[in-house]
């Protein structure tokens, strides 16, 4: 009898050893990327650990369909297991089944209400099904747990620039901020809600940082060069957008925000000249190049130059009353034949209507003006 028991505990004890060792290369199979040869020897194994790693290699490998398989059958003999359970229910999100993640992770927040990652994946299932409200709690209610949750944190905070509640954003990005001061994302956030409110000097050093942290792309210099713009710095207004021109030759929007740099600067030459260049870079409509070419003119006392931008301006948009009204106004300053500013007016109306009360209210007291005249004309 002794003897028998003796060679039980030894088959299992080599039993033991075998598993221990079919686990130890698995383990190592799988830290190289070897996957699919990892599950062989965890199928060997049998074991818990072994059946959460196949679900793991398989999902490594992108066969998502025999991973949630795997997950779930681990799940259903141990319900209890958390991490497979979180682990499925990013695998949910991934697999875009966004129903079944917001039911597991609300089972996890059961579990355990104080993990902000449980709370922070609650609500990118709530967020990708349009429960926008539900979302939000969840995260508030990670950050809570965890100030420095930056996930939570990140789509608070983007959720509140995307809506233009500047207060709820700052609050949360420099909350953010203070723990990750160098987070681009945080940065870039924190510039927009400011910029989006025309807090344009206080955005303005934090879109410099975004340069000086690598973030060297086209939105970001467009938004830096506004910046200059809007501050009065014309000079590094200048030289961010000649910059943008330099990445985009045809960045029709950067010559023309550079022509009203110039502009601005009282260089309306070289405005004409860069709002001219980006007429010629676009390959759609130039209606606002045109009106802008026009009210340079004007400044100017060019007007018939201006009147020449605005026939054009009009011609790409014969939907725009306030480009007609501007046609309106410079026949009557350069003609001197009152039938024809007479008959401008007229058309004005004919087009337009009194759709626009204040102006069309103008141009009919114009219209009975100019009719006095041509009546005591003919007295």
């Amino acid at each position: 009898m002794k003897k028998f028991i003796f060679l039980i505990l030894l088959l299992l004890f080599f039993k033991a050893e075998a598993q221990t060792s079919a686990l130890a290369i698995a383990d190592s199979l799988y830290a190289i990327g070897n996957y699919t040869k990892a599950i062989n020897f965890y199928a060997e194994v049998g074991s818990q650990k072994g059946n959460l790693q196949i679900a793991r290699a398989y999902n490594s490998i992108g066969n998502y369909a025999k991973a949630i398989a795997q997950y779930e059958s681990l799940i259903g003999r141990s319900p209890e297991l958390q991490i497979a359970r979180f682990e499925l229910g990013k695998l949910y999100l991934k697999t875009k089944r966004f129903d079944e993640g917001r039911k597991l992770f609300a089972g996890l927040v059961g579990d355990d209400a104080n993990n902000p990652e449980y709370l922070y994946y609650q609500g990118e299932s709530f967020r990708e099904l349009d429960q926008g409200a539900s979302s939000l709690v969840a995260y508030k209610k990670a950050v809570e747990v965890d100030s420095t949750h930056l996930k939570s944190i990140f789509q608070l905070g983007k959720h509140f620039v995307i809506t233009r509640e500047k207060a709820n954003a700052l609050e949360y990005l420099n909350k953010g901020l203070k723990f990750y001061p160098d987070d681009v994302s945080l940065i870039n956030l924190k510039a927009l809600a400011l910029f989006n409110n025309d807090n344009y000097e206080e955005a303005l050093p934090l879109f410099e940082s975004l340069i000086d942290l690598g973030e060297k792309k086209e939105f970001v210099y467009t938004k830096l060069a506004y910046c200059y713009f809007k501050t009065w710095e014309f000079e590094k207004a200048k030289s961010t957008y000649k910059h943008l021109i330099a990445m985009d030759e045809d960045n029709e929007d950067a010559y023309f925000n550079l022509g009203h740099v110039f502009f601005k600067d009282r260089q309306t030459d070289s405005a004409t000249y860069y709002i001219k260049k980006s007429i010629e870079v676009q390959k759609v409509t130039f209606e606002k190049e045109y009106e802008s070419l026009a009210r340079f003119a004007r400044t100017e006392e060019d007007l018939n130059t201006s009147l020449k931008y605005y026939r054009l301006a009009f011609d790409e948009d014969r939907t725009n009353y306030r480009v007609y009204y501007q046609i309106c106004a410079l026949m009557d300053q350069v003609s001197n034949d009152p039938k024809v500013k007479l008959e401008y007016y007229e058309n004005f109306i004919k087009k337009f209507g009194k759709k626009k009360p204040y102006i069309s209210d103008f141009v009919l007291k114009r219209i009975s003006e100019i009719k006095q005249e041509l009546h005591f004309a003919k007295d």
